[in-house]
């Protein structure tokens, strides 16, 4: 009967040991991530960020960009070409895009894709900080070389289904890459950004340079955001980030 209990006991408590030391490895590594960052004191005393820079896209062509985030989770994404300036925003309930170079230019509603990815740029923190409280799921997947250097691989699975995998540095324990899946009308997504040049803004590191595109991609077909300033806490109204006509 002793023989038959551990049988049965065992797999279910090597499972629970499992699953607790995953939790214990991405909690530990969140709180490292969070204290080289500035500590959460600090990030929490960002209540605004204004990220002004360029954008190179596929064949080198470019554009001024400016993101502006607001707490809790308003976003606004402005990109200038040829005179013209389009945006991307969501004001915590919906969001919404102004397309000048197609014609348009009255406010449109998100499509789907671009809904999944504003609603990651509207994360002020990101979907480590404070993760269960945003109905995250984070698991530790050990180590992976990242270009070279090894990084810790943290498995991040959201409520509305998509799946990132974030890459922190072993030394510095920021994020370098991170690796994105979703499904898009059915079909699933696969995308992969690379951050760097940490800055401190306001005592918190933060990249000033991203380089993003579809999983295997050459840096040649991919998009580079290189920001040449971000400033903390400047007056956003809270209309910046309402779909025009519509109440905040």
């Amino acid at each position: 009967m002793r023989g038959i209990l551990l049988k049965l006991v065992a797999p279910a408590a090597l499972t629970l040991c499992a699953a607790s030391l995953s939790a214990q490895s991405a909690d530990s590594l969140i709180a490292k991530y969070i204290q080289a960052s500035g500590g959460l004191a600090r990030m929490q005393a960002l209540q605004t960020l204004r990220r002004t820079g360029k954008f190179t896209g596929g064949g080198g062509f470019e554009a001024v960009v400016v993101q502006e985030n607001k707490r809790p989770n308003s976003v606004r994404e402005e990109f200038s070409i040829q005179g013209m300036t389009g945006l991307n925003a969501y004001d915590g309930k919906s969001g919404w895009k102004i397309e000048p170079w197609q014609g348009k230019r009255d406010p449109e509603s998100l499509g789907e894709e671009e809904m999944h990815g504003i609603l990651d740029d509207a994360d002020f923190d990101g979907p480590l900080v404070n993760y269960q409280a945003k109905g995250n799921k984070v698991e530790y997947q050990g180590i992976e070389q990242i270009e070279g250097s090894d990084a810790y691989k943290l498995k991040v699975t959201r409520p509305n289904g998509d799946v990132s995998f974030y890459y922190l540095d072993t030394e510095y324990y920021v994020p370098i890459r991170i690796d994105t899946r979703r499904m898009i009308r059915g079909a699933p997504q696969e995308f992969e950004t690379s951050l760097g040049d940490y800055k401190q803004v306001n005592g918190v590191y933060l990249p000033f340079s991203s380089e993003s595109g579809p999983k295997g991609s050459s840096s040649s077909d991919r998009s580079k955001i290189t920001y040449d300033k971000i400033e903390a806490n400047v007056p956003l109204d809270d209309q910046r980030f309402v779909r025009p006509g519509a109440r905040p």
